[in-house]
């Protein structure tokens, strides 16, 4: 179920109030409009409408779901203003095949709102490749280049000679590819336009949490993409 609750609670009192029948009730998500410092460490006070809404998602059987990174989910361009927690997820009571909150500031786009994900668990694998404009990348096109100039074309007479040539060129490409790839991490989310300046802007952003930092970390995505 997705909850959209404005500055007035009008959703959360209307789900308090009315009688709702949703039966086998699996996720409760959405913009409540709520800062407290039950899942917001940075905000100091306790709202009598988090209460509500505790009460609400018991009503359905459902527990708040902690993200795994405490970063905002909403972001505000007033300076004066700071940066929000007010996306959350419910989930059923118990529920163990859906265990990972994640908060995706890097998806935003042209929202002002974080999209939030739930995964059944962290999906940890590797590739093996060459990153685009790097050191590595140059190396391998250099070498290439110098593997093809280096063919002997001067007795191809017979397929035999052919083929002998050909295996010689596809063994020095697959070498010159193992020595220049790397080895890296990928997960279920992962862009193929993210790369390390993103992080380090992104990284730079958690640990100031300044309007500055934010602006400069969606110009770099802006950018990249």
């Amino acid at each position: 179920m997705n909850v959209y609750s404005n500055s007035s609670h009008f959703a959360l009192k209307y789900l308090k109030d009315i009688e709702v029948n949703i039966s086998n009730l699996l996720i409760m998500t959405g913009d409540f409009n709520i800062r407290d410092n039950i899942w917001d460490s940075s905000f100091p006070h306790h709202s009598t409408f988090s209460d509500n809404l505790m009460t609400i998602a018991d009503s359905f059987n459902l527990e708040l779901l902690f993200s795994t990174h405490n970063i905002p989910t909403r972001y505000l361009d007033l300076d004066s203003r700071s940066n929000l927690v007010i996306d959350l997820i419910f989930l059923q009571s118990g529920s163990t095949e859906l265990n990972t909150h994640s908060i995706h500031p890097d998806w935003c786009l042209f929202s002002d709102h974080a999209p939030l994900s739930v995964s059944e668990e962290n999906i940890e694998s590797f590739k093996f490749s060459i990153a685009k404009n790097n050191n590595e990348e140059i190396s391998f096109i250099k070498d290439v280049s110098h593997a093809i100039k280096s063919i002997n074309v001067l007795d191809l007479s017979d397929s035999c000679k052919l083929e002998e040539v050909t295996n010689s060129l596809a063994s020095r490409i697959e070498l010159t590819w193992k020595v220049n790839l790397k080895q890296v991490k990928i997960t279920k989310h992962s862009k193929s336009w993210w790369n390390e300046k993103c992080k380090h802007t992104l990284d730079n952003y958690k640990i100031t949490r300044s309007l500055k930092n934010w602006k400069a970390f969606k110009s770099k995505v802006k950018s990249t993409k």
